[in-house]
């Protein structure tokens, strides 16, 4: 199960870094820190483009911001970037039951969202079995952003595009710990904390 999770994380990283302009932007702030407009002017991009590609950069904590009087000043988190490429390296050498593991339960969750989410991302039912209902939670916890504070309607909202019953499945992202709540604000949990199929 641990492979798994790494497996996601690595995954979400990589994905982060495959497009041409975050590259750009790493390879900007490995020379020093340096604000949204400066990122902007050295490579030929409006600032809400440049804004857009901090924030998925920050999603997978690859850059941190600082504030220093009015700016807010971008470092390269170089550690991190160590880390998913020592993480990939170490996913390489798993062999046997590890890796067999996590390919079924790959597939299994892959069967389970085909099964209750309908071509438009919508869920038919919650489902009956522990194991399967906590991969479609999985499945939908996806589009939160790690850090980012919820105010109740909005995870109300956001529960909505997926299933109506959202107070249930809200009750159900706090019970299985993909969520904490402390006076009606939620925020996402980290992974490790997340309630875990048997």
């Amino acid at each position: 199960m641990k492979v798994l999770i790494q497996l996601n994380r690595l995954v979400a990283f990589h994905k982060t870094m495959g497009d041409p302009t975050r590259v750009r932007i790493v390879i900007l702030l490995a020379k020093g820190p340096l604000h949204g407009q400066a990122i902007a002017g050295k490579l030929g991009l409006s600032a809400p483009t440049i804004t857009h590609h901090l924030k998925k950069l920050r999603d997978v904590h690859v850059v941190y911001e600082r504030r220093d009087k009015n700016i807010i000043y971008f470092y390269l988190n170089e550690s991190m970037i160590k880390q998913q490429a020592q993480e990939l390296t170490k996913l390489l050498e798993t062999r046997g039951e590890e890796l067999d593991e996590m390919m079924e339960i790959s597939l299994e969750r892959q069967k389970v969202i085909q099964n209750f989410f309908t071509k438009e991302g919508k869920l038919k039912n919650i489902p009956a079995q522990r194991k399967k209902k906590l991969m479609v939670f999985e499945h939908m916890v996806q589009g939160l952003s790690m850090g980012k504070k919820y105010g109740e309607k909005e995870i109300n909202e956001y529960i909505k595009q997926f299933h109506d019953d959202y107070a249930t499945i809200r009750r159900e992202f706090i019970i299985n710990h993909y969520m904490y709540r402390e006076n009606g604000i939620y925020e996402l949990n980290p992974e490790e904390m997340w309630a875990k199929p048997e």
